[in-house]
């Protein structure tokens, strides 16, 4: 609505996906939404695309390909292979004719694995984030809610935390008071702090037990500009990232290699002035382009983080959510949501439980373990530790396999007999 491009009454939105349900799939090939010389992301795109992988359905129509994600002809394998063939703009436009239900049916169908110490999206299992921030980066408060989110089985995506600042020796210290955390009670954990990505190659180069690298990317240059980004720095990231080999080893000896943490929101281009006129869905399916170039281990959608100027209430939110997953997952990657809104938005906890049981039943990989949901750093209200044992226990879900066997072991009772000691925890 803010970018001028929304339908004024019921009847004209049912008139355009009409219209866009007889577009034929190969016209995106042909003509792209943010112009090809202006923009490093639709470069991205069209030079990457596999046109062997589209050909199954390069006759299809925007409606035609709906039909067939609901069929029964759409597999696992198939939906798996035709992913590289796909690209966003196809990906937003066939969501955008697609209901609740039919969102989640598709998304359900698709399973996008991916492992650093633990395994992440595999069937039957929702994994968490444990997010312990606070608002002055107080080692000991963030290693009270580290305490209380492994002893309630989350933190097997990643700990990750959001500092206050953006220094490299906070980040280097925050990094290495979890890695002393996990190496002490053998946590199969992969740790992140979410500060700017310049500041976690500084901390890495300076020595820090950097797992995971983290930025948030938007779908567009001129908005991931806006973020201090470009698809050079991602790369150098990723490579510095890999350099260190921290990954657990497999079974047939190969190295959990996905280093990198993308984070998105519907929104950001917009609010950056960044969107060239284009629905801020469609961006936020392009931003999954710059996160599949780099194979990463976790990306998630901060739904309702912006704000209502963006997504004005629940509905809207809840929407938003089951369209990102399941744009992210068509297009191959391992998604995960952070169920959240902020406070002067139309919307409360009951909307946040809804879209958490819907999005577990999408198959969705991990969702946001705040205590309390209150992020007292960030200032907004997202899922719980508790919420995320209240999805396990109702769709008979599990933890990441190693997580699974961690909490039945010994390394979780000896977590559990120092939990009232956080200062010995901490390892000073």
């Amino acid at each position: 609505m803010l970018a001028g491009l929304a339908a004024e009454t019921a009847e004209e939105r049912v008139a355009a996906q009409f219209a866009l349900a007889d577009v034929p799939l190969a016209h995106f090939l042909d003509e792209a939404v943010v112009p090809y010389e202006e923009d490093e992301v639709t470069r991205l795109i069209v030079d990457s695309h596999d046109a062997e992988a589209f050909a199954p359905v390069r006759s299809f129509t925007v409606g035609e390909l709906r039909d067939w994600l609901l069929s029964d002809e759409a597999t696992r394998d198939r939906l798996a292979a035709l992913a590289p063939g796909l690209t966003p703009e196809i990906a937003a436009a066939v969501s955008k004719l697609m209901r609740v239900q039919d969102l989640i049916v598709a998304a359900a169908k698709i399973r996008v694995v991916a492992r650093f110490r633990t395994t992440v999206g595999l069937s039957g299992r929702l994994s968490a984030r444990l997010q312990p921030n606070h608002p002055t980066d107080d080692p000991l408060g963030i290693a009270a809610s580290i305490v209380d989110g492994l002893l309630l089985g989350s933190g097997d995506a990643v700990v990750g935390i959001n500092p206050a600042g953006d220094s490299v020796e906070v980040t280097a210290k925050l990094l290495r008071m979890m890695d002393a955390l996990r190496i002490r009670f053998e946590i199969p954990m992969q740790s992140c702090v979410l500060a700017h990505v310049t500041t976690q190659i500084a901390a890495l180069e300076a020595g820090a037990p950097v797992d995971l690298i983290f930025q948030s990317i938007a779908g567009t240059e001129a908005a991931n500009r806006s973020f201090g980004v470009n698809l050079a720095l991602l790369q150098e990231a990723n490579e510095a990232g890999h350099t260190l080999k921290r990954g657990a080893i497999c079974v047939d000896r190969c190295m959990g290699e996905n280093v990198m943490y993308f984070e998105t929101g519907q929104g950001s281009a917009l609010s950056a002035n960044a969107h060239h006129g284009v629905d801020q869905q469609t961006l936020e399916a392009r931003a999954y382009a710059v996160a599949r170039r780099f194979s990463p281990m976790l990306v998630n959608t901060v739904v309702g983080f912006i704000g209502p100027e963006y997504l004005y209430d629940g509905k809207q939110i809840v929407r938003a959510g089951l369209e990102d997953h399941f744009c992210g997952k068509l297009l191959g990657l391992p998604m995960g949501c952070d169920v959240c809104y902020t406070n002067h938005a139309e919307a409360d906890q009951d909307d946040m439980d809804v879209l958490l049981t819907l999005l577990g039943t999408a198959g969705v990989n991990y969702i946001m373990g705040v205590p309390g949901a209150d992020d007292v750093m960030l200032n907004y209200q997202s899922t719980s530790f508790h919420d995320a044992l209240y999805v396990r226990r109702v769709l008979g879900l599990l933890p990441a396999p190693e997580f699974e066997a961690w909490l039945a072991g010994d390394g979780f009772r000896r977590l559990r007999l120092d939990a009232g000691h956080l200062e010995r925890l901490m390892l000073r």
